[in-house]
């Protein structure tokens, strides 16, 4: 084993001057993302047709700037604001698969991965490094690359779990000292203070978490305080966990899997989030192949899993990747949680969003959704759904019911116009109240 690792490290230009023409590259994402390494990649101007794998990165993604597109071809298995517009104009590519199943496309060989670029804790007195704030599918990426590129920073969070990258399998490492890229939650609106009161009153005494990022899971979180017992297993947290955990509402002391740990698989969030995870056997983090497998989720007890949503039509169908054929996000874990919570004793799947967009001059619950919308959850997965206006389960619902329970809590703009269009086609006599059905 080397011990002195840091006489070895190289620049930034050398590490990734073993990147080829022709390889197939895996990016380490959201906090965890490589600027520095990704910078000296896309500095060269030697390179053409280098494929670029990854999830959601934090910060720029010069890999996917306009006239770059014969070097690089940048290919998002979930993706955010860096990329959507490289993939809307066709300079990038995106894949919609489940969280779940992504790091089986680098074990089976489906993938074939030439280089993983990663940002590692530094290396211990046993010679292992960690993952630190994203194992997901980078635990995968890094098992199975041919080469694995690193950035040791120094202010990469060592965390625990199945995410351990030995020194000696790294085949170059430069040394940094660097803030993370992080996330900083904006203040709640009324609108997500409200939903997040409806959620908080669905979650019971005992249950076991899975929240994403934004302001209506944030919202939710500074709403149950006061439990007891809580658990989380969750694909990602941010910030509002370790609020709950001091105030004790957070204990894990009941949850089948994990017990008395918090289970993830990456987080996102701001300085105070990552101090919280650093070298704290409280949290452990997983492959996204295990946390988000329905089979080990449901296994806990009372699973409440809280995801939002784009758009969601009058049958249930939920999209939440993409505005119309717009690429807006990605699969994710929404269905691996929806299903797992769903099969968990006494577990709730919610799916969670304001009832207007756009300005208010666009309903959010929709007669039929957008032409090119992606349906992430489909009907027959969907149980609860809240917006401001209500929480509705609408689990075993006839089309007719779940529509006229969808029209409920639909802003009161739109709910004469979705009732006649849910007469019309359910073939139904509209309330006189609503007027006579368009021809």
């Amino acid at each position: 084993m080397m011990t002195d690792w840091k006489s070895a490290a190289v620049s930034a230009e050398d590490a990734v001057a073993v990147i080829k023409s022709g390889d197939r590259v895996f990016i380490h994402g959201a906090a965890a993302t490589p600027a520095p390494l990704l910078e000296a990649l896309t500095a060269r101007a030697d390179l053409e047709d280098v494929r670029v794998y990854h999830l959601h990165t934090n910060g720029p993604a010069p890999f996917a700037d306009r006239g770059r597109e014969k070097e690089f071809r940048s290919v998002s298995l979930f993706t955010g604001q860096p990329l959507r517009a490289a993939i809307a104009e066709g300079r990038a590519d995106f894949v919609p698969i489940f969280l779940s199943d992504i790091p089986q496309l680098f074990l089976s060989g489906q993938i074939k991965l030439d280089v993983a670029i990663l940002q590692l804790s530094l290396p211990d007195a046993h010679g292992q490094c960690s993952l630190g704030t994203s194992c997901d599918a980078a635990k995968a990426a890094a098992d199975m690359a041919t080469l694995r590129v690193a950035e040791f920073n120094d202010q990469m969070p060592r965390t625990y779990g199945n995410n351990v990258v030995p020194l000696n399998r790294v085949d170059r490492w430069i040394h940094t000292n660097r803030p993370l890229l992080g996330h900083e939650s904006p203040p709640e609106n009324p609108i997500e203070a409200r939903i997040g009161e409806l959620i908080a009153d669905l979650v019971e005494d005992g249950s076991t978490l899975q929240m994403g990022i934004g302001g209506i899971p944030n919202a939710a979180l500074a709403r149950m305080m006061e439990k007891r017992n809580l658990g989380v297993h969750t694909e990602m947290f941010s910030d509002h966990i370790i609020d709950l955990v001091e105030a004790g509402a957070i204990t894990n002391h009941l949850k089948k899997v994990g017990t008395g740990r918090i289970t993830t698989s990456f987080i996102n969030g701001s300085q105070r989030l990552f101090d919280f995870v650093n070298d704290n056997p409280l949290v452990s983090f997983y492959p996204c192949n295990w946390t988000n497998d329905p089979v080990v989720i449901r296994s806990n007890p009372k699973v409440v899993a809280i995801n939002s949503a784009i758009e969601i039509d009058l049958t249930g169908q939920v999209c939440a990747d993409s505005i119309g054929h717009r690429i807006f996000s990605g699969i994710g874990g929404q269905v691996d949680f929806i299903r797992g919570a769903a099969l968990s004793p006494g577990g709730k799947p919610i799916i969670a969003l304001p009832s207007k967009a756009m300005g208010g001059r666009v309903s959010r619950i929709v007669t039929e959704l957008k032409p090119g919308a992606g349906v992430v959850t489909t009907r027959g997965h969907v149980h609860w759904v809240v917006t401001e206006f209500g929480a509705v389960n609408i689990h075993g619902m006839t089309l007719r019911e779940r529509g006229e329970a969808l029209i409920s809590i639909a802003h009161p703009d739109f709910r004469a116009g979705l009732t006649r269009d849910l007469c019309r086609i359910r073939h139904f006599p509209c309330p006189p109240e609503y007027g006579p059905l368009e021809e």
